[in-house]
Formats: C-alpha cells, structure tokens, sequence
C-alpha cells in the first residue's frame, strides 16, 4: 500500500515508519520543509495547506502530528499549541481529502486516552463518553476534525494509551529514577494506568491501517491496564531495584505543574475493539512488558 504519514518525526512516528518499510508499504513522509528525498512531500499545517494531488496518490493516511503533551509546562500559549497542532493539521488533511480526486480509503488518526478523563476504576470501553478537563476537551476537538475527512474514507480514530519504552515516552523521566533507586509510585500509586509498549503501538497503526474492520474510536491500549504502583513495581523488579520512594502529589505538582493532574488521573481503558480486529500483542502482560521496557529482549 502506499502510505502518507504526517508527525512521522515524533516518538511513535519515528519507529512506526521504518516498521511500514519493513511491511513493504510505499511510504511518504509529510514534512514542514523542504521535501529531500521522493519519500517526502510537504504540507503547512499551520496555515492549512496540503496540495490534494499528495492524498491523490496514496492509499492511506496516518496523522501522528501533535506537540508533546509532556514536553513543556502548560502556559496559556502552549495548552493552545497543545490543542492546535493537533486539530489544525487533522483538519489540514481531511480538507485536502474533500479536495482530492482520489480520497484515500482510509484515515488513520491518533487521539489519547486522555479523551476519558479522570474515571476512576470505571472500566472504559470505546463506547464511554468524554470526560472532562483540558486534555478531554483537545481529544474530543481532534477527533471531530478527523470526522471532517469525506463520506467514504473510513476513519480509525486511535485513543493512545501510556507508551512504555527503555527510552522516550512515559518513562523517560522515571526510568532513570528508577534505576538509580529513587522511583515509586506517583501520589497514592491507585490510578490505573492504560499501557502498551512501543513495538506494540507501532504494530496496532500498521494493522489499523490495514484492517478493514477498525473505524470509529480504538482504544490503543495493552490487554491488561494495571495501577500506577504495580507499573513501577514490576519495572523496578525487572532492574533489580528498590521502589519506595513514592512521589506525593504536591511535589509532582511542583515538578510539572498542570500536567500533573493527568499523570494522577485514573483510565482503565481496555482495548475491546483492537482485540476484536484479531490484533495480537508482543507483549501481552505487564512482566513481559516491564521487562522489555527495561532493556531485556
């Protein structure tokens, strides 16, 4: 298939499209710049244009674009850049769909699992409402743009959950710590966590890409969410480290500022769709998934 990636420099992206290449995809990579190699085409987002003869000539599109949620505290100027560089370059490539001879068959978009909120031991399926707060707001707003892409392209809108990594993504911070036996578990450790590691999240993109039968709301999610406190606990026994120090909420609030809230905040999404699409896990427990985060093979 030929495959139009936008973000495809960020975290997942940058793992996501050599696994494409790998798959025997054609694969164009959406850049700000100027384009150095047929691989690339460029876009601005910003200010929404995407000449339509790009979609004309792919089969898919994958938006992975977003500032990092995680990257900077949360001033005014950057929640908007939060929220913009997502909706705005979702709705740049749904645009330059409806202008395309040729729209794509299908319109693989990331969201988060942030779209739920702060649920508590709420179990969440695809079918639960948005919660509420500032990044349940932005997902919510993201996916309405992804909506936007004509009748006929069948839009997978992919709720991403916690990425566990030996390096980037949600452990960047605490990996470290950990290793060094400083780490513990984040305020009381009760908030359930959705994890899911890299090669697992890079595997569901592809396969959504693919998968006839994925559209709508995915959770992209391990099988089995689990407590903040059991995560860093089976990564601290993966590194053969103690993990007590538990970080209590007014310093990480200190630390990260706003952010904070959603690092506390309780999801227990569950991956029912993604399972039912016949998606197989590489690492389908938290042992396996600890483990490999942790730099075993």
């Amino acid at each position: 298939m030929k495959i139009l990636v936008a973000g495809a420099s960020g975290f997942i992206g940058s793992a996501l499209l050599p696994h494409l290449v790998s798959e025997g995809h054609e694969v164009t990579q959406l850049v700000r710049r100027a384009p150095r190699t047929s691989a690339e085409a460029h876009w601005d987002p910003a200010s929404g244009r995407l000449e339509p003869a790009i979609i004309d000539a792919h089969d898919v599109v994958i938006n992975l674009a977003g500032a990092g949620v995680g990257d900077h505290r949360w001033s005014t100027e950057y929640r908007r850049l939060i929220r913009d560089s997502r909706v705005d370059t979702t709705t740049t490539l749904a645009k330059a769909m409806t202008q395309a001879a040729r729209p794509p068959q299908a319109f693989v978009n990331a969201s988060a699992v942030g779209y739920y909120g702060d649920r508590g031991d709420q179990i969440l399926d695809e079918t639960a409402p948005p919660g509420t707060g500032f990044l349940s707001e932005v997902c919510s707003q993201w996916e309405s743009a992804a909506d936007t892409a004509p009748d006929g392209v069948r839009i997978a809108k992919c709720r991403v959950g916690i990425v566990l990594a030996p390096d980037g993504g949600a452990l960047a911070r605490l990996l470290p710590l950990i290793r060094f036996g400083l780490g513990g578990p984040l305020g009381s450790g009760k908030q359930w966590w959705p994890w899911i590691t890299l090669p697992d999240i890079v595997r569901a993109f592809a396969h959504a890409a693919t998968n006839d039968s994925l559209a709508g709301p995915v959770n992209f999610v391990g099988p089995a969410p689990a407590r903040n406190a059991d995560i860093v606990a089976s990564l601290a026994r993966a590194l053969r480290r103690p993990a007590v120090l538990s970080v209590p909420r007014f310093a990480l609030r200190v630390a990260v500022g706003e952010l904070a809230g959603d690092i506390l905040a309780s999801t227990r999404a569950v991956p029912g769709r993604l399972q039912e699409s016949g998606f197989n896990y590489r690492h389908n427990s938290l042992t396996a998934a600890a483990a490999w985060a942790a730099g075993e093979p």
